[in-house]
């Protein structure tokens, strides 16, 4: 039932927004009591730092998988952030699109615990450009915090309008972007 309440929530939470969503609202799209929704929550803000937490832990997760495999180089492993990013616009879109836009809405103990876990997949990705700098498979005089910041800006941005079930695939983006940020659009 928990997961019923998230997945009824999630999809309450990027119609109407969280602040204009109640546990009404999300009680009656169950069809439960709201004994039920307190069961499992203490609040919808609880429910809500469920939410962020349960899609930044999934990304950390797949990006730790990404950078320790030893067999793919950091463009290789660059491709594959970037693909996981944007094929988990199907799955995950509405949480993502929550993550981003509700956290205002996160008290200062809970962003407490967001933050941290949102930096740390910023600088993990930071992480790789510097790597692939030493190693000369990037430029030399990029700048590593700001490519990373481009990079989870366009990737970030996606959700708000990428269609999975549109003419251009996931992968099909994901390839686009990759190519964009390894050779620039520049005509040589």
């Amino acid at each position: 039932m928990k997961e019923k309440i998230t997945g009824h929530s999630i999809q309450l939470f990027e119609k109407k927004g969280f602040s204009e969503t109640s546990i009404q609202d999300i009680v009656d799209s169950l069809g439960v009591t709201k004994g039920t929704f307190y069961y499992y929550f203490s609040s919808k803000e609880e429910l809500l730092m469920d939410i962020h937490l349960g899609y930044i832990n999934e990304l950390l997760v797949h990006q730790e998988q990404i950078l320790n495999d030893r067999s793919k180089n950091c463009k290789q492993k660059l491709f594959e952030i970037v693909n996981m990013l944007i094929t988990n616009i199907q799955r995950q879109g509405a949480a993502a699109k929550i993550f981003f836009r509700e956290m205002k809405n996160l008290s200062s103990e809970r962003l407490a615990l967001i933050v941290p876990k949102r930096d740390q997949f910023r600088l993990n990705i930071e992480a790789l450009i510097n790597d692939g700098i030493s190693k000369k498979e990037f430029r030399q005089d990029l700048n590593a915090r700001i490519v990373t910041m481009g990079i989870l800006g366009i990737t970030n941005w996606s959700y708000q309008w990428f269609n999975p079930n549109g003419m251009v695939s996931d992968r099909e983006v994901a390839e686009i972007f990759v190519e964009m940020i390894l050779k620039g659009i520049q005509e040589n």
